[in-house]
């Protein structure tokens, strides 16, 4: 039984099928996992950082969250609760048939939101940007509080009346029923729109992939509807990464690409401690890369960032080893992987 098929029981147990979001929302969980196969990132590693949450936004009954945190991750659960699909309490519901742990939130992304100065690890932003007035305030924002975000959006590559946008860096301002009759959305991008967009709010982009119609999509016709999916990793949160990560071990010696940004003008010192023993300076300089050619199965490789006066650490990462021989997850990825059980288990009618 799959996380969708078993999640589906205990809703229904609960209420009607007309009353859950209808939209598909774990279907999304196979093009992530191909985002961060082709980033050379590994889920867990990445969503276990220093801030030990992460945050599902726009998550309408909260299906990706709650799979979240049956992987062992602590999640808030974010959406605006008038235009949720059922005000959120499917999100509520489901909370409590799991006796789960996952902290609901009500925000408006489109006022001056704050979310109580916290910082996350890596959020999912799945299917909610083209119902933003102001997505770009929303993404720079998010930039300042989160490491990692996985992202997808609906694009187009032309307009309602055939003229071509997908060379240009466009948004596309949408009538009230131009796309799904729906009048909560706003605004549809380009490909290089959107690649823009993600540039210019403080991310680098790491991996992009689109599915759907991807020759001749338009908003107005659901029929021709393409959708790109994101990982991003924020510039503006001081930070060093490794990818591969864990690295594969089938030589003497493996390679992984050490990345790191202070998150400001200042630059900043790149040490390394191997086994715990006495750190060397691996780089200096304010944001980069570089190869550590040189890493070798069985031993700890921890990075760490500091400050220019090598006085303050600003993130540290630690590098393992995977035996390349270790058999594949099964069928559908470690997160399909997962079955809800009941204990004793975003948007007004938007699709994710």
């Amino acid at each position: 039984m799959t996380a969708e098929r078993s999640l589906w029981e205990i809703k229904l147990a609960h209420r009607p099928k007309s009353f859950w979001y209808p939209y598909p929302t774990l279907q999304n969980v196979g093009v992530l996992e191909r985002l961060l196969a082709s980033a050379g990132l590994d889920l867990m590693e990445l969503c276990r950082g220093p801030h030990g949450k992460i945050a599902d936004i726009g998550g309408a009954d909260g299906d990706l969250a709650f799979l979240l945190e049956r992987m062992g991750l602590a999640v808030d659960l974010i959406d605006n609760k008038p235009t949720n699909f059922n005000h959120l309490e499917g999100a509520q519901i489901l909370k409590e048939a799991l006796r789960s742990n996952v902290t609901i939130q009500t925000v408006d992304l489109d006022s001056q939101f704050t979310l109580s100065g916290k910082k996350y690890d890596a959020i999912f932003l799945l299917g909610v940007l083209y119902h933003l007035k102001n997505p770009f305030f929303v993404l720079e924002k998010l930039a300042a509080i989160a490491r990692y975000c996985f992202l997808s959006t609906r694009i187009a590559r032309q307009t309602d009346n055939g003229q071509q946008i997908s060379q240009a860096p466009m948004a596309y301002l949408l009538g009230p029923q131009e796309c799904n009759n729906d009048s909560t959305n706003f605004w549809i991008f380009s490909e290089e729109g959107l690649k823009r967009l993600i540039n210019r709010t403080g991310w680098s982009l790491l991996s992009y992939l689109s599915i759907g119609l991807t020759a001749n999509s338009t908003p107005a016709d659901p029929e021709r509807d393409e959708r790109a999916f994101c990982l991003l990793r924020s510039e503006l949160v001081p930070m060093v990464t490794a990818s591969p990560n864990p690295v594969p071990a089938h030589k003497a010696t493996a390679r992984t690409i050490i990345s790191w940004n202070t998150g400001t003008a200042n630059p900043g010192k790149i040490y390394v401690s191997i086994d715990g023993q006495q750190e060397l300076l691996f780089a200096t300089s304010r944001q980069g890369s570089a190869p550590a050619n040189w890493i070798r199965a069985g031993r700890t490789y921890e990075f760490r960032l500091y400050d220019s006066d090598h006085t303050r650490l600003l993130d540290k990462v630690v590098v393992a080893t995977a035996d390349a021989m270790t058999k594949p997850a099964p069928s559908g990825g470690l997160m399909t992987s997962v079955v809800f059980q009941r204990s004793g288990y975003a948007e007004s009618g938007r699709r994710r």
